[in-house]
């Protein structure tokens, strides 16, 4: 049985946010699935820092750091899902009898729509190069677990900065908001590729 599209997704559980994900319905969607991947790499790195006491002098700043970006992206999810819904409700206005209105708020809703997955790349981002250095300065026993943390988020970095660009793309909103997200996601993978060479090496 799917939930009720009204539970808050982080009041879910983790089979019946798979079941969400799944079903038949506009959202959660990829926005939503990306936020809550990079709040999971935000969990593991908060507890990869945690284990990392005698490694890292400002371990307890790096846990606040992981804790407080974890609510923040988590909470996007749920604002991502709105954001679409917005979107459908703008792209069912009828044509006429002024077509002109319909057109600005169809722009006004992807604006917002390309707004919260920039936000999600950048957060993710930002977790993901945390993430590499945790893994090559904390505790070496947690090394997979912050390598995990670092792939998920740029996944999720990623992902988000698609949704970004489709959705300038769809709107033709011009600005900076695509370049930002993707240049947020790049830095991040190449941060995290760079970590993986050091590990083959």
């Amino acid at each position: 049985m799917i939930p009720a599209r009204s539970a808050p997704l982080l009041d879910c559980s983790v089979a019946d946010l798979l079941d969400r994900l799944a079903a038949k319905q506009p959202a959660p969607g990829g926005g939503g699935a990306a936020a809550i991947t990079a709040a999971m790499a935000a969990g593991l790195l908060g507890m990869a820092v945690r284990f990392s006491t005698a490694q890292l002098v400002d371990s307890p700043g790096r846990a606040a750091y992981a804790d407080r970006v974890r609510n923040q992206v988590a909470a996007l999810a749920e604002r991502d899902a709105e954001a679409y819904g917005v979107v459908l409700t703008a792209f069912a206005l009828p044509r006429e009898p002024d077509p002109d209105v319909r057109r600005r708020q169809i722009r006004r809703a992807l604006e917002r729509a390309a707004q919260v997955p920039a936000e999600i790349a950048e957060v993710a981002s930002g977790i993901a190069i945390e993430a590499v250095e945790v893994a090559q300065r904390g505790n070496p026993n947690l090394r997979g677990d912050a390598f995990a943390a670092a792939t998920l988020a740029v996944a999720a970095a990623r992902s988000a900065a698609e949704l970004v660009r489709i959705n300038v793309e769809l709107g033709k909103l011009g600005g900076d908001l695509a370049d930002r997200a993707a240049h947020a996601a790049d830095t991040a993978a190449t941060a995290v590729a760079a970590l993986g060479s050091h590990t083959t090496s």
